[in-house]
């Protein structure tokens, strides 16, 4: 059976209840309506199931996201979380893998899995006329994966082999070494994809017990966004979702203790001697994802690395011709986050492009910002965030992440409101406020023998190979 709550509109509560309606759209500045998040139901099954609903009749498509509350974070042993999400397509609900996979491409439909830092996700897009297939191949994945051991054996070894390959490209790479510098033994160290001595350690086992134990309804939520029938879809979610049972209550990881704040600066050296270009990371620790400012901070960091006529892009590609690309951002967790600037260079160039990048990021400080600027990346903010939340895949991976991170409404229907709102002197404090200006962090990966005598000018040393298991000093 269905119960429904009242919905609620407050930072950091999970939404459960009844429809949240559109309402009249409010202006922006330049009288334009501002961007508001379509409506949507939020129900609650008897057994904690939380699904979302978004009918969306443009196109007669259907899009089922699933996320679980369990990521790495949760990996008691390096990748077990992953391998977990990756072994739900190796058969379910007596199914073998090829039978699926050759049921979905027959349909011309998709269906994916993925575990991130602190979930697990489920994801199918298909045409509304096969919702009769898919939706119970989609129960059949989540709830009844049959973890055939002959392909978890295979599954094992292809990660395995990834894991090793995905080293000889050190910008897939670099972020984890940069999170584990940072986050050490925390649990927001762990690397999402594990390593290669963990997986092949992995046993089906650990794996049938970590599904066991995250895989509830209690914790976990599911959003439907696309052309379908409101009270029919309730009903077929009911029908595929309301016996699930649940199980003893998942351990929690105190997510909160042990979070660290690098008091100096330190550079992670890892030793890629075929290098010919030096892949570099810089920054610190950031913001988590419920943060009021959150949308102050992305005009900011806009400014400085998050689009093509950004500063860093500016001076280290533009004008110094030292790269290709420069960016910065935030990645944000619940309970703590990062801030990165990055980029690659070639070899002899590593020196300039470092210094470039901290003279670089220096402005926000000495020089500041200035009314045009912040105009533009203003306008700029707005022009792009519309664009991101188009598509029902969008708008099903927001509801999750609504979810799962613990925002709300008010995060879009407000989004725009904020940016209007955003002035030079507020702009500043954030600067001051969020953005690491003593003790950075520099992950480098490259040749040590050519770069490392430079590497000290920056912190404290830690050399490591690439070719070292894992991510870690």
């Amino acid at each position: 059976m269905m119960k429904c709550k009242p919905l609620l509109l407050a930072v950091a509560l999970a939404l459960s209840g009844c429809a949240a309606t559109e309402g009249t759209k409010p202006l922006s500045v330049d009288n334009s309506p501002a961007f508001q998040l379509p409506a949507y139901e939020t129900l609650t099954l008897d057994n904690g199931l939380t699904l979302y609903l978004m009918q969306q009749k443009e196109v007669p498509l259907i899009t089922v996201n699933a996320v679980v509350r369990a990521g790495a974070v949760n990996d008691q042993l390096p990748g077990i979380s992953a391998m977990t999400a990756e072994s739900l397509l190796l058969g379910a609900g007596g199914k073998s893998k090829r039978a699926i996979e050759d049921k979905v491409d027959f349909l011309g439909a998709s269906l994916n899995v993925k575990a991130g830092k602190e979930g697990s996700y489920v994801s199918s897009k298909f045409m509304a006329k096969d919702t009769e297939q898919m939706l119970p191949l989609f129960a059949d994945v989540l709830r009844r994966p049959d973890f055939d051991a002959a392909e978890f054996a295979k599954l094992k070894q292809r990660e395995i082999g990834g894991l090793i390959q995905a080293k000889d490209s050190p910008r897939a790479v670099v972020g984890n070494y940069f999170a584990e510098l940072v986050y050490g033994d925390h649990p927001y160290g762990n690397a999402s994809g594990g390593n290669s001595d963990s997986i092949a350690a992995l046993e089906l086992s650990q794996v049938k017990g970590f599904y066991r134990e995250f895989y509830q309804p209690g914790n976990t939520a599911i959003a439907v966004v696309g052309d379908f029938d409101v009270a029919e879809m309730k009903s077929k979610l009911s029908a595929a979702f309301a016996d699930w049972q649940n199980h003893a209550k998942p351990q929690t990881v105190e997510l909160k203790q042990a979070l660290p704040a690098p008091t100096k600066a330190r550079v992670l050296l890892v030793d890629k001697p075929d290098a010919t270009e030096t892949t570099f990371v810089i920054g610190g620790v950031g913001v988590t994802n419920n943060n009021p400012d959150a949308v102050g901070l992305t005009v900011v960091n806009t400014i400085l690395g998050g689009r093509f006529t950004s500063w860093l892009n500016d001076e280290l590609r533009v004008n110094a011709g030292l790269t290709y690309g420069a960016r910065s951002g935030f990645v944000s967790f619940s309970e703590s986050g990062l801030f990165q600037m990055s980029t690659f260079t070639k070899t002899e160039t590593t020196e300039a492009a470092i210094d470039l990048a901290l003279k670089t990021y220096g402005r926000l400080w000495q020089q500041g910002i200035d009314q045009a600027t912040l105009d533009s990346a203003k306008a700029y903010v707005k022009g792009q965030f519309p664009p991101d939340f188009e598509t029902s895949g969008q708008l099903a991976g927001l509801l999750t992440d609504m979810y799962l991170n613990g925002f709300d409404n008010s995060y879009i229907n407000d989004f725009e409101k904020k940016v209007d709102s955003l002035t030079l002197a507020e702009s500043q404090r954030l600067v001051n406020t969020y953005f690491p200006k003593d003790g950075l962090q520099f992950v480098l990966i490259g040749n040590a023998a050519k770069i490392a005598p430079l590497a000290a000018k920056y912190g404290e040393v830690t050399q490591i190979s690439i070719k070292d298991v894992g991510f870690g000093g």
